[in-house]
């Protein structure tokens, strides 16, 4: 663990720091505590985040990032990296396989041994202080105050910043049965050197739940602190003609905010220009490249000017995928599209999978293979790594490709489709070829990449004929080895009835729905909303637009259209906080059934659609934070059973809302009806969406396990058993209008 004096502080002393959330143009990048050039102190970190954690402005969180990674891009180049994944609750790019893998009650025993707390005094302390930021059992704020009593009467010397992030990966990295020891020890370690607000963010961070609300803000801070301070180290300065230039006298005359009234402010304006234009850049590269770890080196070795060249879309490098929207009928696709030319597809019911692949040498080709989070699943997928084989050996002018896909279980002998539930049964990791015991077949509908060449500004009708030419479907002569295949699909030239016929085909098909694509790049009415006064044409290209909920991109789900017959009446028991634009309400809400033989209420699926915004404010207003409906601990009767799932607060019951879904779910999570359906799986509803508060009704009357087991029965016998499982977050996809896409879809496609 690596440790410095900071200036002349004693040892045992926290040093001061200027305020961080002040006006970028207006902050001393000078006035910092400690040697320039010497490591970055930990407490300076501790110090942005409680500053993070003090406000709910965006644009207030914004300014506090930004002035401190200036700050430490300054002072210490080398802290920067560890500062970014500090900052955004990760150690490594979401693609690693880097976990933290550090359990509560591992946090528990190391406070325990380093405060003298016994187990019940620790409770007590909990209970005292309800922390409503709280990290499952060991909240920060309780750590604090267990560390406040302690006198430390040998000094140790101040965390730094890459010393915390260096002790957090020899965590990730202990393995073996020694590893919980090991684990402990190094928590401790961190624990006895922490002081003051150190000790606060260090477990949240530990806990991997640092609930400041900054983690999307980091990326435009990051372009923002480039602009203003460029790194010492930039092999070339600055030209005069760079969209990112700032000249001094620009920053000179930039006026101060005026909180009452705007003020005309052209230094500001061409500052602003600047901010956006660099915003972009580096939102741009991150979708194609999302590794802090090339971005930081580009950074500091060529600055804002060559990122882009330096950091191309590569292979073994996901990027993040194009979302769909929901409609909810075909009315509104053609109202959306208008006259222009469209395909549908059948929305398979598997796992997204992204696959990255190149010739390689020796025969032995480089594959990789990516889910919808950038999780690389390449060892689940032995059959598609030997597929991706067989596709080289069969086209000798494939160099290498990025394929957007679907895996599908299928029947091995004749390719029926499967659902995913099938699918979920397959195991996760080290798979052998030889131990593969579901079949699958991969549906590819786009390619991103092909032989050196970037197709991402390509309309899709040009990158789909790349795709169909080059890689026709493939069915290989090993029994169960897996298949290729195209998605199948309907052309919207071929007129509306073939493309009602597709949907009906769908809809009785083990399909979840279709996804309605734009072939070429054209323009839509947009209709008039609050700020426009009248209807515009807006431009809707047909290009691959990375981490976008993009309207040339159109989900039609049976789910959507059809859902379950019947309504639940559920139990509002628990929430989180919201993000983004939900971040002053509470979203999702947790929903119970009632189990009248114990008198308990069991949680049954997260609900975070259907809501208005007055919604939202009045539900705030009954169940404030901290009040007598409103606790970071269960404290009410009746007891709440809340399975696999911990809220970050519990609502006292006492509301019944009405509540339809799609279709009801096996659930690995949920413990409702636990036993009814299955004896090591509860069930869930899939995408609840709430339809009003039932006043007529108590907690008394909810819908209770049975209910719900009996409705999962009614749809097996219909056969509606064909849209997949909840694989554990038991949570909805967001729909268009009910936030600003912080909540991205949660879909049971992914596993």
């Amino acid at each position: 663990m690596q440790h410095t004096t900071i200036g002349n502080a004693h040892p045992l002393e926290t040093p001061t720091y200027e305020p961080l959330n002040v006006d970028p143009p207006t902050y001393d990048l000078d006035c910092v505590p400690w040697p320039h050039n010497a490591p970055v102190p930990y407490s300076f970190l501790a110090h942005t985040l409680a500053t993070l954690s003090g406000t709910r402005s965006r644009i207030a969180k914004l300014d506090t990032l930004t002035n401190a990674l200036r700050t430490i891009c300054r002072q210490h180049p080398p802290s920067l990296l560890p500062a970014l994944y500090l900052l955004s609750n990760s150690l490594s790019p979401p693609y690693s396989p880097i976990e933290l893998g550090l359990g509560p009650s591992i946090i528990s025993k190391a406070i325990q041994h380093v405060s003298g707390l016994s187990p019940a005094a620790l409770k007590r302390l909990y209970n005292q202080t309800g922390d409503p930021g709280k990290l499952q059992a060991i909240p920060g704020d309780v750590a604090f105050e267990a560390k406040s009593n302690i006198r430390t009467l040998i000094p140790h010397p101040p965390l730094l910043i890459t010393g915390v992030y260096d002790s957090l990966l020899k965590i990730a990295h202990a393995k073996g049965s020694g590893a919980a020891k090991t684990k402990q020890a190094i928590v401790e370690k961190l624990l006895v050197a922490a002081r003051g607000e150190e000790t606060r963010f260090l477990v949240r961070t530990l806990g991997q739940n640092l609930r400041v609300g900054a983690v999307r803000t980091v990326l435009a801070a990051l372009a923002r602190a480039m602009v203003l301070t460029p790194p010492p180290m930039v092999a070339a300065p600055i030209a005069d003609d760079s969209p990112f230039r700032v000249r001094a006298e620009t920053l000179a005359g930039v006026k101060p905010l005026n909180a009452k009234k705007k003020v005309a402010d052209e230094a500001r304006d061409a500052l602003n220009e600047v901010y956006l234009v660099a915003e972009s850049l580096l939102k741009r590269v991150y979708v194609q490249h999302p590794n802090y770890d090339h971005i930081v080196k580009a950074l500091l070795e060529v600055g804002l000017d060559g990122l882009s060249e330096q950091l191309p879309l590569t292979i073994g490098v996901p990027l993040l995928p194009t979302l769909g929207s929901p409609t909810r009928s075909l009315d509104e696709i053609y109202d959306r599209l208008g006259f222009l030319p469209f395909t549908a597809e059948f929305k398979y019911d598997g796992q997204r999978a992204q696959i990255h692949a190149s010739r390689g040498k020796n025969h032995q080709p480089f594959v990789r293979i990516f889910s919808r989070h950038l999780e690389d699943m390449t060892d689940k997928y032995p059959d598609v790594v030997s597929l991706v084989q067989e596709i080289f050996n069969t086209s000798p002018q494939t160099e290498s490709f990025i394929i957007d896909a679907e895996v599908v279980a299928v029947d091995p002998a004749t390719g029926a489709l499967k659902t995913f539930q099938e699918l979920s049964n397959r195991a996760r990791k080290d798979v052998k070829l030889d131990e593969v015991k579901v079949s699958v077949c991969v549906f590819a509908f786009d390619i991103m990449f092909l032989d050196g060449q970037i197709l991402l500004e390509r309309p899709f009708r040009e990158r789909r004929n790349l795709l169909r030419t080059r890689f026709p479907p493939y069915t290989p002569a090993q029994h169960g080895a897996a298949r290729f295949d195209h998605v199948k699909s309907v052309e919207s030239e071929e007129g509306r009835e073939a493309v009602e016929q597709f949907w009906q085909t769908a809809v009785n098909s083990s399909s979840e729905g279709l996804m309605v694509k734009l072939l070429d790049s054209g323009e839509i009415w947009e209709e008039p909303n609050q700020r426009k006064d009248k209807p515009r044409r807006k431009p809707l290209p047909a290009t691959y637009e990375p981490d976008k909920r993009t309207s040339a991109w159109l989900k039609l789900k049976k789910d959507y259209v059809v859902g379950l017959g019947d309504s639940l009446d559920l139990v509002p028991i628990g929430a989180w906080h919201g993000n983004g634009r939900k971040a002053q309400w509470w979203s999702p809400i947790l929903l119970a059934v009632w189990v009248a033989e114990t008198q308990k209420l069991v949680a049954v699926c997260k609900c975070m659609s259907g809501f208005s915004d007055a919604f939202y404010k009045s539900l705030r207003e009954r169940y404030p934070e901290g009040s007598d409906t409103c606790s970071s601990q269960p404290m009410w009767q009746p007891e709440c059973d809340t399975g696999g799932l911990r809220p970050e607060v519990y609502f006292k019951p006492q509301e019944v809302w009405e509540i339809r879904g799609a279709d009801i779910t096996i659930s690995p999570v949920s413990v409702a009806a636990l036993g009814l359906i299955s004896q090591t799986r509860g069930l869930s509803l899939r995408f609840p969406r709430f339809m009003s508060v039932r006043e007529d009704k108590g907690i008394e009357d909810a819908s209770t396990p049975d209910f719900l087991a009996n409705m999962y029965r009614t749809q097996q016998a219909a056969g509606k058993d064909q849209t997949g499982a909840d694989e554990g977050e038991l949570v909805d996809v967001v729909e268009e209008g009910d936030g600003d896409g912080d909540e991205a879809e949660d879909s049971e496609g992914d596993l």
